[in-house]
């Protein structure tokens, strides 16, 4: 592959709109680019859970679940693209099933925490929330890709189960939600 960025700025947003894979420029504020930019988030806040030490078998699922995102970025940028299919989302459950065999029935709402990777992989999954909820509000301007819709809250599924998992790999309990504890 050869270059494709040869200069970083461009000058050409400085009016407060961006290019579209297609060509068309947008606002930076359109409900298109804000979910890209929800993506992209959602990307960097898996890459920073990467960092820390992870079962090879999340770490390399994590490192498909980039891929995808970066293709789903590119789905967005290109309007009627689609991308992310169908066999992505099922790859997404067949992990969520795994990870989930071993997990004690969950009785009690959880607290995000535990272990750094736990916390982090809870971090994700609330980013990837906020993707599906700005994906939704695009969903609702026109047409888009059912499987990526789906596949999004998978993966926030997952990422739930991934901080439980950790948690439980790393001998931490779970930090469960007591109504009764409040500040009064």
């Amino acid at each position: 592959m050869g270059k494709r960025l040869s200069k970083i700025y461009t000058r050409t947003g400085d009016n407060g709109s961006t290019s579209l894979a297609d060509g068309s420029r947008v606002l930076k504020t359109s409900a298109r680019v804000d979910a890209m930019g929800q993506v992209d988030e959602l990307n960097s806040a898996i890459g920073l859970l990467m960092t820390e030490p992870l079962p090879t078998a999340t770490q390399e699922f994590l490192v498909t679940v980039q891929h995808v995102l970066f293709d789903l970025g590119g789905e967005l940028s290109l309007p009627g693209h689609s991308m992310v299919q169908a066999q992505q989302v099922t790859a997404v459950e067949q992990m969520l099933d795994r990870l989930n065999e071993s997990l004690p029935p969950l009785e009690e709402f959880i607290l995000p925490g535990g272990t750094r990777a736990a916390a982090l992989s809870h971090l994700a999954r609330s980013t990837c929330r906020r993707v599906e909820r700005a994906l939704f509000a695009l969903a609702d301007e026109g047409d888009m890709n059912s499987a990526t819709l789906k596949y999004v809250n998978r993966l926030s599924d997952l990422l739930f189960v991934m901080a439980r998992s950790l948690n439980q790999a790393a001998g931490k309990p779970e930090a469960l939600w007591q109504p009764e504890k409040k500040n009064d």
